[in-house]
C-alpha cells in the first residue's frame, strides 16, 4: 500500500529540534512525498538548509492486513530519521541513501486509522554524514548542487506473513547452471520451509525446497542456462516462499539473472569473455525533482537514451540510484558501476567514517542482486576531490582499506574499485580521472605502459597489472550559441572543463578526438565518459538536464558505439 502522495510538512528553523509527533497544527505546510522539499515536484521548493523537518499523515491500515505482520518501508531519507505512530516512537534510522523497514504490527490496527510522523535531521556542514554532490555552501556552485532532505524515495506498507522473508541473497553460478540462494528471515521458528521456483518465458524450469536456516544457501538449478549480457539480458522469474506444516505463510516475486563478472589479469570478464566498458557517468539530478525522478518512466528514458547515444553502461555517481532504476538496467541489458555518496563526510573523523561505512554496507546488501551491477565502487576521488581537499593520511587511508575488505566480505563476486580515481590503498580495478582537453597530450600522458598515468603517484600504491580504467574524461561543456545557463539561484553560471567549443561542429570533433584516444591507447579496458546530463551550472553533458541531445544521436552512436582497436579489444 504505497503512502506516497500529499503529506503535512513542517521546518524547524535553524535546525531546533521541536516535538511534533502529535500536534497536528504545528504543520503549517503541505508536501508531495517522494520528492525532497527543494524540488519543484514536491511543492515546497524551499532551498535554504534545513536541518530539521517534520513530515505528518493519517493512514487507514486495510482491514485486509488482519493477522498479518505490518510492515512500514522507507526508500531513503537523508539522514537520520525518527518514526513515530500516534506518538509513539517506533524506531530511528541514520543514512542518506539506504532503504530500511520496521515492523509496526505492535503499534497499529487493522481497520483503523492511524497518525504516522517522520522527523527528519539533516546537518550535513557538520563533517559526520555523507552526502555526495550536495551543496555546504548556500547555494550550487562549481560540482555541487542542491540539496536533498528528508524524504526522497517512496513510502509504503508491507503486509506478511508470521516470519517472513527480509532478503533472499541471489548469486548466479554459471558454471554450474544454478542460483545459490541464501534467506534471512525475520521471527524465526523451528520446522520452517524455504521454497524457491524459476521460471523462464512463463515456463516454470525448476525448483528446489530445503529446511529454512537463516543464511544457510539453496541450490537451484537451472537446465539449459540462458546468460544475461547486454544485447541479451534474459531474467528468469524466482519466487520464494516460506512454509509452515506444508502452508506457506509468506511469499515474495523476484527474478535473477545468470552472469560471471570477474577480473582475470588486466581484463574485465563478463561471463568469460573480455568486456570493454563504454559508460557515461550519470549523477541521477532531474531539474524538477533533485535526487528523485520524476516518475517510473524517467527512469527507463534515462537508460534507453545512453544506450541509444552508443554507451553499454553507466557509471552511478555520487548517489544511490533507484532499485527501480537498476530494475530497468536489468531488463535493458545496461552495465552500471554502483557507488556511494561518499563525499561531504571528514574521513579523518571516526564518526563520520563510522556512518559511511555502516550505510555502505546497507547499500551493498540493498543493491547486490541485480545482474546490471557489475563493478562495486565505495569512494570517489579519495585525497583530492572528498569535498574537503585533504591530503590522505593514515587515518584516510584505513578508511579505504577497511572499505573495500567490507565489499568483498560482503559480496566476493564482483570486483571493487575502492576509489575512483586518485589514491588508491586496495583495487582490483585501476581507474584514473583525467579532464586534459587537448587530445595530443591526452595521448601522450596516458601512453606509457607499464609505467602508466596515475592521479596521485605519491600517495597511493603501485599499479599492480590491474584492469585500468579511464573512469572520468571528457567534460567539455557546449550550449548552442554559448548561452550557458545560470546556475539555481544564479549564484553560478554555466562551466565544463576547459575552453568551451564555439560551435557543434567543434564540439563533435573534441568528443570524437578524445574518445579516439581511449580506444587506440592499447591498455586501456573501458572508458567513463563525463557525462550524461547537464546538472544545473556543470553543462558539460551530452545531454541537456531536461533530456535533449546536443549533437544527433547518430553522431554519438558513431563515437560511443565505437569498439577498442588493436590489442585493446
Amino acid at each position: 500500500m504505497s503512502l506516497n502522495g500529499p503529506w503535512a510538512f513542517a521546518i524547524d528553523p535553524g535546525g531546533r529540534v521541536v516535538d511534533r509527533s502529535g500536534r497536528e497544527a504545528a504543520y503549517d505546510r503541505r508536501i508531495v512525498v517522494p520528492y525532497p522539499p527543494e524540488s519543484r515536484l514536491s511543492g515546497v521548493g524551499e532551498t535554504d538548509f534545513m536541518e530539521s523537518v517534520w513530515y505528518r499523515r493519517s493512514i487507514d491500515v486495510p482491514a485486509a492486513f488482519d493477522g498479518r505482520r505490518i510492515l512500514l518501508h522507507f526508500g531513503a531519507v537523508d539522514w537520520h530519521a525518527t518514526v513515530y505512530v500516534d506518538g509513539q516512537r517506533i524506531g530511528e534510522h541514520r543514512g542518506s541513501s539506504a532503504a530500511f523497514a520496521f515492523d509496526i504490527t505492535a503499534f497499529v490496527r487493522p481497520g483503523q486509522s492511524h497518525v504516522l510522523t517522520v522527523h527528519a535531521v539533516d546537518r550535513l556542514r557538520d563533517g559526520k554524514q555523507p552526502a555526495g554532490k550536495q551543496s555546504s555552501r548556500p547555494g550550487s556552485w562549481g560540482c555541487y548542487y542542491t540539496r536533498v532532505t528528508g524524504i526522497w524515495q517512496p513510502v509504503w506498507l508491507e503486509a506478511t506473513g508470521d516470519s517472513y522473508l527480509t532478503g533472499v541473497a541471489i548469486v548466479p553460478d554459471v558454471a554450474a547452471g544454478a542460483f545459490m540462494l541464501s534467506p534471512s528471515v525475520a521471527r524465526f521458528r523451528r520446522g520452517l520451509t524455504f521454497r524457491a521456483t524459476a521460471r523462464s518465458s512463463g515456463t516454470e524450469i525448476g525448483a528446489c525446497e530445503t529446511p529454512l536456516q537463516p543464511g544457510v544457501p539453496a541450490r537451484l538449478d537451472v537446465p539449459s542456462p540462458k546468460l544475461w549480457a547486454p544485447g541479451a539480458p534474459h531474467l528468469y522469474d524466482l519466487t520464494f516462499e516460506i512454509l509452515a506444516q506444508g502452508t506457506v505463510i509468506d511469499r515474495v516475486e523476484s527474478y535473477a539473472g545468470l552472469r560471471s563478472i570477474a577480473v582475470e589479469d588486466d581484463r574485465i570478464l563478463l561471463n568469460g569473455e573480455p568486456l570493454y566498458m563504454r559508460l557515461v557517468l550519470d549523477q541521477g539530478y532531474y531539474p524538477d525533482g533533485t535526487w528523485t525522478a520524476p516518475d517510473d518512466a524517467a527512469l527507463r528514458r534515462d537508460i534507453e537514451l545512453a544506450q541509444s547515444l552508443g554507451f553499454n553502461g553507466a557509471r552511478l555517481h555520487q548517489k544511490v540510484f533507484e532499485p527501480r532504476f537498476h530494475s530497468w538496467a536489468d531488463r535493458l541489458g545496461y552495465l552500471t558501476w554502483a557507488e556511494a555518496p561518499s563525499w561531504g563526510f571528514d574521513p579523518d573523523d571516526p564518526e563520520g567514517g563510522g556512518n559511511f561505512l555502516a550505510e555502505w554496507a546497507e547499500i551493498v546488501c540493498q543493491v547486490r542482486n541485480h545482474p546490471s551491477v557489475v563493478v562495486w565502487t565505495p569512494l570517489n576521488e579519495t585525497g583530492f576531490g572528498d569535498g574537503r581537499n585533504k591530503p590522505i593520511g593514515d587515518a584516510h587511508r584505513a578508511l579505504v582499506e577497511r572499505a573495500a575488505k567490507l565489499t568483498r566480505a560482503i559480496d566476493p563476486t564482483r570486483p571493487v574499485n575502492d576509489a575512483s580515481g586518485w589514491v588508491h590503498c586496495d583495487t582490483d580495478i585501476w581507474s584514473v580521472h583525467n579532464y586534459e582537453q587537448n587530445p595530443d597530450t591526452l595521448r601522450e600522458m596516458l601512453a606509457p605502459f607499464p609505467d602508466v598515468f596515475r592521479n596521485a603517484p605519491s600517495g597511493d600504491i603501485a599499479y599492480g597489472g590491474q584492469p585500468y580504467i579511464l573512469s572520468e574524461f571528457g567534460g567539455a561543456a557546449y550550449a548552442e550559441n554559448g548561452a550557458f545557463a545560470p546556475g539555481p539561484a544564479a549564484v553560478s553560471e554555466g562551466w565544463g572543463y576547459g575552453a568551451a567549443p564555439a560551435s557543434a561542429d567543434e564540439f563533435e570533433a573534441r568528443i570524437r578526438a578524445q574518445v579516439g584516444v581511449a580506444l587506440r591507447t592499447s591498455h586501456i579496458r573501458g572508458y567513463c565518459y563525463t557525462q550524461l546530463t547537464d546538472v544545473e551550472q556543470e553543462q558539460n553533458g551530452v545531454l541537456t538536464a531536461d533530456r535533449q541531445p546536443k549533437l544527433p544521436v547518430a553522431t554519438y552512436r558513431d563515437i560511443f558505439g565505437a569498439e577498442p582497436e588493436g590489442e585493446a579489444t
